[in-house]
């Protein structure tokens, strides 16, 4: 049986994921602590997240297309941005914010450029959705919902000026993949 698309308020959503970065911003200490957030759409929550929480340190922004370990695979996405970390990583608190968790290969891939880098004291990771599936032992620190999904569907997150919203959409089913 396939789980029905659950309806997801984005904008619901991330007010509990602001609530809860928040409150773990006041556990860390904030001259050492910055938000960093994946191409695309973890990229939009932290800069909103930056704005909404006053924050006074732009957050960092990551592309980890070069670091997919598809990459040879699937090729060169055509929206490949520079990343942009403007502030030095070695032994800062670094808040990775995501859109969707799904199989840990994006967490994995956002890790190995963070250390590339430098050596960050920690990592944490939120995330505006977990649908679960996951291929690696990745978590989330704080999800601000977790869904299952049919197979083949996915979330996408969009932006119109300040809001969010997420879409559903069916992908067409693909061949087995044999390395």
């Amino acid at each position: 049986m396939n789980p029905t698309p659950p309806n997801l308020d984005a904008e619901a959503l991330y007010a509990r994921l602001r609530d809860a970065v928040r409150e773990l911003l006041d556990t860390l200490p904030a001259d050492r602590t910055h938000l960093v957030g994946i191409h695309s759409g973890g990229s939009w929550i932290a800069e909103r997240l930056h704005r909404d929480l006053g924050l006074p340190e732009a957050p960092g922004k990551l592309d980890i297309s070069f670091y997919r370990d598809d990459f040879a695979r699937i090729g060169l996405h055509p929206q490949v941005k520079p990343s942009d970390i403007a502030f030095d990583v070695d032994d800062k608190h670094l808040v990775l914010v995501d859109d969707v968790l799904y199989t840990g290969r994006t967490l994995r891939a956002a890790m190995n450029e963070l250390f590339d880098y430098g050596r960050p004291a920690s990592i944490r990771l939120v995330v505006l959705v977990d649908r679960g599936g996951r291929e690696l032992p990745v978590a989330a620190d704080f999800a601000a919902a977790t869904v299952e999904l049919a197979p083949g569907q996915s979330l996408v997150l969009s932006r119109a000026g300040d809001a969010f919203k997420i879409d559903f959409e069916t992908l067409p089913p693909q061949e087995p993949h044999h390395a």
